[in-house]
């Protein structure tokens, strides 16, 4: 997380909007401003060369009035306790927005992986575990991979959850090999539900995909995904990043390729027919389509003008400052917000996690079929409200949304008391 940019004010400073908008009490905003339980652990691990090592962790469960709490673990150098509570309650929107039945969570582990050994990786990650495990569970808190983390993490803490219950529990994490419960498509769904709803949005706005020309910030996972389906769909890929820097052709990438130039040599440099450029000549290019899937605070008040695309499609969480927000709305430029275009990841969780309470798997082309409905129908909610309205830009309506259908939840369980409601009890609802 950008250091001067604190992701979890600017979150709850779109929280407090959106409330306000919807004409709701001052205890919605207080019950989303703050996690509902945040745990500091710290995890001794033996290194290969005998000494320990200690480790500083956290957990973050923002909100759970729509179920489980839910959300990734996060194995990165600048992990800090205010981003992993800002991703809790992104996490906490996202499932609002799609209409998930879970609640926002978020961990975080202050490390860099790229250090580890494989074994090291193994203990640490089976320390996290038996250091929170009395707050998880398949109906309590169900964890899923982030930035450093992947399915070999989720099968080492499943089982080490598992030795903890004394019988195996595959559905306490997603994002797990198929062999131990995985849900197929669980690796594309995030990349794929973000071309989802750019597909749906290029619709909206009359952008045919096929030759519309895309900049895709961060190859990692969701990035080099997300850039594979849409040159199926007809795109031309630009340019693209990673840690080590971008590249960029005109006449477009060739995915397939690249991706095994990565696989063999660690990075995007050097890239056969392309040019080397920085980040923020990436972010500036010309483009039909730009995808920020790296990390957070990428867009802001000092570059927000100099982009070019017609569509920001979020691939990754909160990469998009609200003085960026404004800046881009004022040049009608559509950004599709992180709760709303990387949630497919979620969704596909939420379908893993089915899958293993039920004990019944289903075959991939139904698991993109209904992440297509679920992603098209949240578009659809969050489109409507933002021609209905014309005070928010497609963040505002997202959010919006989210925290109609929170507040909702909460007043029915009856945390917001009655008092509030007593006059106009639905006033909050959308339509």
């Amino acid at each position: 997380m950008n250091k001067e940019i604190n992701s979890f004010e600017i979150v709850n400073g779109l929280i407090d909007s959106s409330v306000k908008k919807l004409n709701l009490g001052r205890a919605v905003y207080d019950l989303l401003s703050q996690p509902q339980r945040v745990l500091t652990v710290t995890i001794p691990v033996q290194m290969d060369d005998g000494s320990v090592k200690m480790y500083t962790a956290y957990r973050s469960q923002h909100n759970n009035a729509l179920g489980p709490y839910k959300g990734g673990i996060r194995f990165h150098q600048d992990v800090d306790l205010d981003e992993v509570k800002a991703l809790s309650s992104w996490m906490t929107l996202k499932c609002a927005v799609l209409n998930v039945p879970y609640g926002g969570g978020k961990g975080g582990v202050i490390v860099n992986p790229k250090e580890l050994s494989f074994g090291e990786m193994e203990r640490l990650c089976r320390g996290y575990v038996r250091a929170i495990a009395p707050v998880l569970g398949s109906e309590v808190d169900v964890p899923a991979p982030d930035v450093g983390t992947n399915g070999q993490v989720m099968a080492w803490m499943m089982d080490e959850f598992s030795r903890f219950k004394n019988h195996n529990e595959f559905g306490v994490i997603t994002g797990k090999p198929v062999i131990l419960g995985g849900s197929r498509g669980r690796i594309e769904a995030t990349s794929r539900g973000c071309v989802f709803t750019i597909r749906e949005a290029a619709r909206a706005i009359g952008l045919k995909l096929k030759d519309a020309t895309v900049v895709v910030q961060g190859f990692g996972n969701v990035g080099a995904i997300a850039a594979r389906l849409l040159k199926d769909d007809g795109c031309r890929i630009l340019a693209v990043s990673d840690t080590s820097g971008a590249i960029y052709n005109p006449r477009g990438l060739d995915i397939s390729t690249l991706e095994e130039h990565k696989a063999c040599t660690g990075s995007v440099k050097d890239f056969p027919g392309s040019q080397s450029i920085t980040n923020e000549e990436l972010l500036a290019l010309s483009c039909d389509i730009l995808v920020p899937a790296a990390l957070e605070n990428q867009i802001t008040g000092a570059n927000a003008a100099q982009i070019k695309a017609k569509i920001v499609a979020e691939g990754a969480n909160g990469p998009t400052t609200p003085e960026a927000d404004r800046i881009l709305a004022a040049r009608n430029i559509m950004v599709l917000p992180d709760v709303l275009a990387n949630a497919g990841g979620v969704t596909v969780s939420y379908f893993e996690w089915v899958q293993n309470n039920s004990g019944y798997y289903w075959c991939e082309d139904e698991v993109n079929e209904r992440l297509e409905r679920k992603m098209v129908e949240a578009f659809n909610e969050v489109y409507c409200l933002y021609k209905k309205r014309k005070d928010v830009d497609m963040r505002g309506a997202a959010y919006m949304v989210a925290i109609s259908h929170l507040a909702e939840a909460m007043r029915i369980r009856g945390w917001l008391g009655t008092q509030m409601y007593s006059d106009a009890k639905c006033e909050f609802k959308l339509a």
